[in-house]
């Protein structure tokens, strides 16, 4: 399968579960598929808290699945969202990706202007903090 057929399918997929997100206090509803390098696919939507810190993004909610599945390599990270514009991952989600995959490629896509931009976490994220062990 093509790029772009493997970059439409996930954001069909991210569409579908988009609605499970809960968003009841900025009602900007999201939702995240990780496509790992063993061609498997991760969903997480949005879930936000009234004490606004608790509140986990979609991307991480789609990474935690990933790992708990066993697998380490996410190759392509898909953010759907039904606010106006795609919107980027936030600060804690890069850093988290960046944690299994820094050069991920990151496609972001608003369900309302049909808009689409596919870019790289390291572009996005060009220095990500990391631990010299």
């Amino acid at each position: 399968m093509a790029r772009e057929e493997i970059i439409n399918k996930l954001i069909d997929e991210a569409i579908k579960i988009l609605n499970n997100s809960y968003a009841p206090y900025s009602n900007i509803h999201v939702a995240a598929i990780v496509y790992t390098d063993k061609g498997n696919i991760y969903k997480g939507v949005n879930v936000e808290n009234s004490s606004y810190g608790l509140t986990i993004c979609a991307e991480r909610s789609a990474i935690s699945a990933m790992v708990t599945a066993g697998e380490r390599t996410p190759q392509i990270i898909v953010i759907v969202t039904d606010y106006s514009e795609p919107i980027p991952p936030c600060g804690a989600c890069r850093q988290v990706i960046a944690e299994f995959n820094p050069k991920a490629m990151i496609v972001m896509y608003s369900i309302k202007s049909r808009k689409k931009i596919v870019t790289s976490l390291d572009k996005l994220f060009p220095q990500p903090f990391k631990l010299s062990l």
